[in-house]
């Protein structure tokens, strides 16, 4: 009897030990994203998120690769100063934006797709919903209509009145990163590997052009030569740098686990890629969700809404931009 009263008191200690924990967990996520939320435009604009998904369904069915941009540009614009929509600012008197940096030129697009969006948001309430929401919520929906997961956006940030050309250059992931820099660029920002190596799951519906891959695909060993074979001929050696190659060689437009597949097979197009599966200390996260698309799909999603969380302007710091392009 003696000894079951002290199991029964370790194991109520243990269990209050364990609920004070997960308790102090939600309770710093709760203030980390105290001032964003799921219904914030619930009473300001309930049709908001209805206009955006639809905005997005309609421009994707256009162009399935259109998925993948608008991802991508909330990914280029939370990665700058947090998520902004700073990326969406062209240059004008005061600064130069960020669509010429390294990670950006020639290659972000949409740009003209969120112009839509915001254009039917704004006639449906005027001066509202922010181009940082717009780019997080399409975002979402661009991953959802691929066939990925879905997440509860959080909701409330508002427009940066600037941008930053030489925080681009520096904290954008470059495609020719080696795997220290990778996991550097992103503790940078708060994310662990192992977000890191979900969010780089984003590739699966992807694009690269030529001269982002081209030296992987020539001078590099560590790749399938049957892969390379076939990257080739769209890749010469000389020319053809904007030629596009899908990051998944199997299913391109589905939001799936392929890309990971495709890493375990040394089939990663770009440097960056295979370097979180080449003998390092993320080539067990790859592995699992190689294997594990159910998984992969369940981080992805948790990852997202951390990114998306990054240093967001509430209150009245920044602005409700009546264009995205440019400031009020």
């Amino acid at each position: 009897m003696i000894r079951y009263q002290r199991e029964t008191s370790a194991m109520v200690t243990c269990i209050n030990s364990t609920k004070l924990t997960i308790w102090l967990g939600l309770f710093l996520l709760g203030t980390a994203q105290a001032q964003l939320s799921t219904n914030y435009y619930s009473k300001t604009c309930p049709r908001a998120l209805f206009t955006i998904k639809t905005a997005v369904h309609k421009a994707v069915a256009a162009e399935h690769r259109m998925g993948a941009s608008l991802l991508r540009l909330h990914f280029h614009d939370c990665f700058v100063n947090g998520c902004d929509a700073s990326v969406l600012l062209n240059d004008s008197s005061t600064f130069t934006g960020e669509q010429t940096a390294g990670g950006n030129a020639g290659s972000l697009r949409g740009f003209t797709v969120i112009d839509d969006i915001k254009s039917q948001v704004e006639s449906v309430c005027p001066g509202v919903v922010s181009c940082a929401d717009i780019l997080a919520v399409a975002a979402r929906d661009s991953v959802a209509l691929l066939g990925g997961p879905t997440w509860p956006v959080q909701l409330g940030r508002r427009d940066s009145t600037t941008a930053s050309l030489s925080i681009a250059n520096s904290d954008i992931p470059s495609p020719t990163m080696d795997l220290s820099g990778l996991l550097s660029s992103f503790s940078n920002k708060g994310l662990t590997a192992k977000e890191m190596v979900a969010l780089a799951g984003a590739h699966t519906i992807g694009q690269a052009r030529c001269v982002v891959f081209r030296n992987r695909v020539y001078n590099e060993s560590n790749i399938d030569a049957s892969y390379v074979s076939s990257v080739k001929p769209n890749c010469p050696n000389n020319g053809g740098d904007n030629n596009l190659t899908p990051l998944d060689s199997n299913t391109p437009v589905i939001f799936d686990n392929g890309y990971f597949k495709d890493l375990v097979s040394n089939k990663g197009l770009m440097h960056s890629d295979q370097q979180l599966f080449n003998g390092g200390s993320t080539d067990s996260q790859v592995t699992s969700y190689s294997k594990n698309p159910t998984s992969f799909h369940a981080d992805f999603a948790q990852a997202m809404v951390k990114m998306g969380n990054l240093s967001p302007l509430t209150g009245t710091k920044g602005q409700i931009r009546t264009n995205c392009w440019k400031t009020n």
